[in-house]
């Protein structure tokens, strides 16, 4: 069901399936929130907001950070723009504040598309198609990208739900974590290393509380069960309940983070959770960036069991 509002968001369209409901925006292509009965799993944003630090929001052509927004792909050098002026970065790619276009609805799905133009910084015409449904298992995300160009085509990809537990803190939340080493970041978010977590205060192989332990902090080396699923989950501690959000093969990293730099009452109220297809500053490095041939589609899909 669709229903226009004047919203700073945009349209909104609302799904809903086997006591599952989702709202999904037209700015951004944005998940803006999501129930498991009368329960809200996501920390979304109301209709007259902007999304609070791209809560929700997808983030391609590439997630995280691009160091001083320069890169170098196939021998050619790119200066993107610094979205992130305080640290100097290009950040969350550039998808995540244009007007998505509704291409196909029914009552427990919604499919949007938007036209990634050339650029400066990214001279590649994309097309990303997202089918975001609801069912008895939770909340789907079906992502697809097609490369229009005829050159390769630099890509990266990740989403950003704030995801939570009622009455629960972020301190006493029980957090599990499959990755088996830690990115280094420096003062500007950016990575200078990796680290085994065996040992150490980021180890959550194991579930275990939180604490008063600052994250921004991108997680590799991950595990994935022979479906190729990865999860990463938020339970709590004295209760049978728990989020789960879980991945596909094709997402190689997790980044978590609970919210320390938020202001009011967003700070530490939730934890974003973010399946990531290759780690912060990507662009620069290469690592795990995924290439995109002249006409190829790249499809991936994610999830959250609220």
């Amino acid at each position: 069901m669709t229903s226009v509002v004047a919203a700073k968001s945009g349209t909104q369209w609302s799904i809903e399936a086997d006591g599952q409901s989702a709202v999904v925006v037209e700015v951004g292509g944005t998940l803006r929130g999501y129930s498991a009965g009368d329960v809200a799993v996501l920390d979304g944003f109301e209709v007259d907001e902007l999304s609070p630090a791209s809560a929700g929001q997808i983030l391609a052509p590439w997630p995280n950070r691009v160091r001083d927004g320069q890169y170098t792909f196939e021998e050619q050098k790119y200066q993107l723009s610094l979205t992130e002026p305080a640290r100097n970065n290009a950040i969350h790619g550039l998808v995540n504040w244009s007007r998505w276009t509704l291409v196909e609805q029914s009552a427990s799905a919604v499919t949007l598309e938007y036209e990634l133009p050339a650029q400066i910084g990214y001279p590649w015409w994309l097309t990303l198609r997202t089918t975001w449904s609801v069912s008895a298992a939770g909340l789907r995300c079906d992502q697809a990208v097609v490369n229009n160009s005829s050159a390769n085509a630099p890509w990266g990809y990740s989403v950003h739900p704030y995801v939570q537990l009622a009455g629960v803190s972020v301190n006493d939340t029980l957090l599990h974590v499959p990755g088996r080493k830690r990115i280094v970041a420096d003062a500007r978010l950016l990575p200078i290393g990796a680290n085994a977590v065996a040992g150490t205060e980021y180890d959550f192989t194991e579930p275990r509380k939180i604490g008063d332990l600052v994250l921004d902090t991108t997680f590799g080396d991950i595990t994935h069960d022979a479906d190729g699923i990865t999860e990463v989950t938020i339970a709590d501690p004295s209760a049978d309940r728990k989020v789960v959000v879980w991945a596909d093969d094709k997402f190689k990293y997790w980044q978590v983070f609970t919210g320390d730099t938020l202001h009011g009452e967003r700070f530490r109220r939730s934890v974003a959770i973010e399946p990531m297809t290759c780690p912060p500053d990507a662009f620069r490095t290469g690592r795990d960036l995924i290439v995109l041939a002249p006409g190829e589609r790249w499809t991936a899909s994610w999830g959250i069991k609220g």
